[in-house]
């Protein structure tokens, strides 16, 4: 049974509020990138160290996603998303007063607590507010500021790392959190539903297996006597997972149904999602990195040097329909993953002396065809669920997307300290060697993953509509 206690929230009102929590959450996956760097020295670290303060946030969303939504028909989307805006607030302070490596990483972890919530709830808070045949065009207003973030945020980050300090980028959150906690008491329904028992032993064995294999994939980065602990620590995330899928099986009310994989299409999706993001989830945090480090430019050029990535990508949002009807899902994702992973490699070819019109273009080829891919993977994952499993469904997705994030971060800068040790580079441009071997190794993991998609049904008998693009 559902109940709300704001029946006559104007859903206007609402739209802006939930469009604002997930312009909070996105800004701040993407501002964070263009600072490392600044952040770095502030800190007395190395920028090729800096992979925790990404990594934190990540795996931290992805841990809690897939409990968002039993959270807030226990509790009720009104407290539940107040809550989030709180802990993401909280956690914006923490990180601008942070003055150690370790500290940033905890804050980024009492972030992620809230920013893994603003979206879920706030869709659901939706979905449960706004008539059904309203909820596509309330989404697709809600989502917009999840495209015009990655536009904004990597030259807002340089601008703010060179006016002020790296502090600002989080310092910038907390008028945005008061207001929207405030609107939040005013606007958010408070609706609820009856819940089953949380399967919390499922929980707790998923997440830790998450956490352990993304610590030990990071660990391994570094050398020396640690290896031995991280690859125990590797072996223990394995067996938690092997447990979780065995618990799964015999537990009437699983976190994620098992009946998910007996569907064709999302099974491929999703194991095509976790492993043609390993290389595009890198590419926020590589990028920037290349063009500060390795090139020398300034915080605030190499954020406007991503404005081409994010345009390029809003664009091709409008192809991937009349492309996917023409070719079909398949032919599609066999023939742009590999063009992703293309494009990755290619960055291998960045030097001082490449003219800057052709390294925009090269950053905008690579925006379209990923913006292409994550499209068309979101879409053909979820285009067959139904009932029941249309909402599990979303959540592993959505926490299979953070997961690959944090998996490509700790997998991207573990090659480029093992390539910056064997190339004997330390800073500067004489990192270039690194970053290049680290570019199309990671390209090469992407274009790999198209063999995922050549097991998806030759003909195509996906019908063609919206495209699903969950963030």
């Amino acid at each position: 049974m559902t109940t709300e206690s704001t029946a006559a929230t104007p859903p206007r009102a609402l739209l802006w509020l939930v469009a604002l929590g997930v312009f909070m959450q996105m800004l701040d996956s993407t501002i964070v990138n263009t600072a490392l760097p600044a952040m770095a020295a502030g800190l007395g670290e190395s920028p090729l160290r800096m992979q925790s303060v990404v990594i934190a946030y990540s795996l931290t969303m992805a841990m809690l996603i897939p409990a968002s939504g039993w959270l807030a028909d226990r509790f009720g989307t009104r407290r539940v998303f107040f809550v989030a805006i709180v802990l993401f607030t909280f956690g914006s302070l923490l990180c601008a007063q942070s003055h150690t490596l370790v500290q940033l990483a905890a804050s980024r972890v009492v972030q992620g607590l809230g920013g893994a919530m603003l979206l879920p709830v706030g869709r659901l808070a939706v979905l449960r507010s706004v008539p059904r045949k309203d909820f596509l065009a309330a989404m697709s207003f809600v989502t917009i500021p999840g495209l015009i973030g990655p536009l904004i945020g990597p030259t807002l980050g340089g601008w703010l790392v060179e006016a002020m300090s790296w502090h600002w980028i989080f310092l910038i959150n907390l008028p945005v959190g008061v207001v929207a906690a405030l609107a939040t008491l005013r606007f958010m329904p408070d609706a609820r539903s009856a819940v089953g028992r949380f399967d919390l032993g499922g929980y707790f064995m998923l997440s830790f297996s998450m956490v352990a294999i993304s610590l030990a994939l990071d660990g391994l980065t570094e050398l020396g006597t640690q290896h031995a602990g991280m690859l125990v620590l590797l072996i223990f995330g394995l067996a938690s997972f092997v447990a979780y899928w065995l618990h799964a099986t015999r537990s009437p009310r699983p976190l994620f149904p098992l009946g998910l994989f007996a569907v064709h299409s999302y099974r491929v999706g999703v194991l095509g999602n976790l492993f043609a993001r390993l290389g595009s989830g890198s590419m926020p945090f590589l990028i920037p990195l290349l063009l500060q480090v390795g090139l020398g430019h300034s915080p605030m050029e190499a954020g406007m040097m991503m404005i081409p990535v994010a345009l390029a990508g809003m664009v091709s949002k409008r192809l991937i329909v009349p492309i996917v009807r023409a070719f079909g899902y398949r032919r599609v994702l066999l023939v742009n993953t590999v063009l992703v992973g293309a494009a990755m490699a290619s960055f291998a070819l960045i030097g001082p002396a490449q003219p800057a019109w052709l390294r925009i273009a090269q950053l905008a080829a690579f925006g379209m065809v990923n913006s292409l891919q994550f499209t068309a993977m979101n879409t053909v994952t979820l285009r067959d669920l139904e009932g029941d499993l249309a909402s599990g469904g979303n959540s592993l997705l959505s926490m299979v997307m953070m997961l690959s994030m944090s998996l490509g971060v700790a997998m991207a800068s573990g090659l480029l300290a093992a390539f910056t040790s064997v190339f004997g580079a330390v800073r500067g441009a004489a990192t270039l060697p690194a970053f290049h071997a680290t570019f199309v190794c990671m390209g090469l993991v992407t274009a790999v993953s198209a063999w995922i998609f050549w097991q998806l049904e030759a003909k195509r008998r996906f019908p063609v509509s919206a495209p699903v693009d969950p963030l």
